[in-house]
């Protein structure tokens, strides 16, 4: 059986599967991770998606892997349905972000109170790069991103599906005006709010000395499609393979939040419940 002893291995277990029912009865998928923010000396973990995963939908479960005297049950699943699925969730003030939260205490006291024990790992929202961070990183760098991509996975393991890629414009600009790059890489209907790391080029590390080994860059919202010559446009990675314009041809690029944007939400939701 594997060991859970490195930090990719970890994140294995920071994603949470997403399966839903839409209005219109398709079945999707997508992905969301868990965030763990310090804030007034308390932690408060947060499980994160896209906005256009979770609105409009009928019906939504959360899949865990179990765990038992601390160690991960490979295989052994827990969904965590919730009710009123679409309202469960908060949504951030600008209806233009792509982004939802929800605290994941009550959904784990709500498995803890039917017996199970949930195994995840979180990422830490330190890891979200500073401005000094991000004006040192190089462009290409190396990214990876951690999903369900097509909904594929290993259903035997409840593991999640690695994919690799480049930067595809700086990350410390703002692509278009807007808190978000682009990165060259096959990103898929289920691909919908995965969790995006660079791993830090040689030129980061000469320039400002960090024992960061991954930096947590922001979360998956959109891919570029190619409706016909010369004319692409970003639409929201959909849970399903159904709301692809039919003719329409992805050309390996996505669009991704900035993790300070998750940061921010964070500390809007904190701020607007906790005062």
């Amino acid at each position: 059986m594997m060991e859970i002893n490195s930090t990719t291995k970890k994140l294995l277990f920071n994603t949470v599967r997403v399966d839903t029912v839409l209005e219109d009865g398709s079945e999707g998928s997508g992905t969301a991770f868990i965030v763990s923010h310090n804030h007034l000396n308390s932690t408060y973990l947060f499980i994160v998606t896209n906005r256009h995963l979770v609105e409009s939908v009928q019906r939504g479960g959360l899949v865990f892997t179990q765990k038992r005297n601390g160690q991960p049950i490979f295989g052994k699943r827990f969904q965590l349905n919730i009710d009123d699925f679409s309202h469960a969730w908060y949504m951030h003030p600008d209806p233009e972000i792509d982004l939802a939260i929800i605290p994941l205490r009550p959904l784990e006291q709500a498995a803890n109170d039917q017996g199970v024990e949930l195994y995840y790992h979180t990422i830490d929202s330190r890891l979200a790069p500073d401005a000094i961070t991000l004006s040192a990183l190089d462009v290409p760098e190396e990214v990876f991103f951690i999903g369900y991509p097509s909904g594929v996975w290993d259903q035997v393991n409840l593991m999640p599906i690695f994919r690799r890629g480049t930067t595809a414009t700086p990350i410390a600009l703002e692509f278009e005006g807007r808190k978000e790059f682009l990165i060259d890489a096959a990103v898929f209907p289920g691909s919908s709010g995965s969790p995006v790391f660079v791993n830090p080029s040689d030129t980061l590390r000469m320039t400002r000395p960090t024992n960061r080994k991954l930096i947590f860059a922001g979360i998956v919202t959109a891919v570029f499609f190619r409706e016909e010559a010369n004319h692409l446009i970003p639409a929201p990675v959909p849970a399903n393979n159904h709301s692809i314009v039919m003719g329409s041809e992805m050309i390996d690029l996505g669009l991704v939040i900035k993790a300070q944007v998750v940061v921010d939400l964070i500390n809007i939701y904190l701020s607007k419940w906790l005062d």
